[in-house]
């Protein structure tokens, strides 16, 4: 699997330059029209996210390992909220600027390079944050959780869909997905009210977005034949994950520390 940001830059280009990959996504998961993906949320999961952000217009929302911004520039244009986007491919972020600018939200959205764990903002600077389905590739989840609790304003709230193992055991899982525990970290990093609700009913979504990836003659497309060994690795293993969604705050207090 990828891991590097060189690694990245390539996966994207490959995918911005693969229409069927895109289209594929977009159909299995339910997202809307021209939301670009390279995450696994489908519709219904994003409505809850957008939900769970609880969004006012003017508001800033960080967007983190946000990608092309697809989900970010939806949830902006969804509730006039401002968007600041951070990923460590310089290819997603530009990707990124260009479809904001499309849809548009050049006005209300800011891509940058940044990472997980160091996003160059400022303490208290944004209202809520937001990771899909990438914290397993920080490279210290406790890290980047409290880089999340650094940034957020006194009352912001973060919100994060991801992966657990079921048996943090499970040796056929990558190491990076075992180590996610957010009942344990998140209050670690100094959250409170924290909460994390398993999702069974996303996953069917996601098992048939990779089955279906498997029936495609992928060719010369790089990103469908990228997909297509993802999708044997991910479904070997499909049993020993759950999926998560967690809403954690950060205190109201701006002095009170993470533990």
């Amino acid at each position: 699997m990828t891991s590097s940001a060189a690694e990245f830059d390539r996966w994207y280009a490959d995918r911005i330059e693969s229409p069927v990959a895109d289209e594929l996504v977009r159909r299995v998961l339910g997202l809307p029209p021209g939301l670009q993906s390279t995450s696994l949320l489908g519709g219904a999961g994003l409505d809850e996210v957008v939900e769970a952000l609880g969004l006012r217009a003017g508001q800033v929302l960080l967007d983190l390992a946000c990608g092309r911004g697809g989900y970010g520039l939806e949830i902006a244009r969804r509730s006039g909220s401002r968007v600041v986007g951070l990923d460590f491919s310089m290819v997603a972020v530009e990707h990124a600027r260009r479809r904001a600018q499309a849809l548009g939200l050049a006005d209300r959205a800011d891509f940058r390079v940044g990472e997980l764990g160091s996003t160059g903002l400022s303490t208290a600077s944004v209202d809520a944050v937001l990771i899909v389905d990438s914290l397993q590739f920080a490279e210290s989840k406790p890290a980047a959780l409290r880089e999340c609790r650094r940034v957020l304003l006194p009352g912001g709230r973060l919100v994060v869909t991801c992966w657990e193992a079921v048996d943090a055991g499970d040796e056929r899982l990558a190491p990076r997905l075992r180590q996610v525990d957010l009942r344990t970290q998140l209050p670690r990093a100094g959250f409170v009210n924290v909460e994390v609700a398993d999702k069974p009913a996303w996953r069917p979504a996601e098992q048939a977005l990779w089955q279906e990836s498997l029936t495609f003659d992928a060719g010369d497309d790089r990103a469908m034949r990228s997909m297509q060994e993802e999708a044997h690795r991910v479904l070997a293993t499909f049993d020993g994950l759950r999926r998560v969604l967690a809403t954690a705050f950060a205190p109201h207090s701006a002095h009170t520390p993470p533990l």
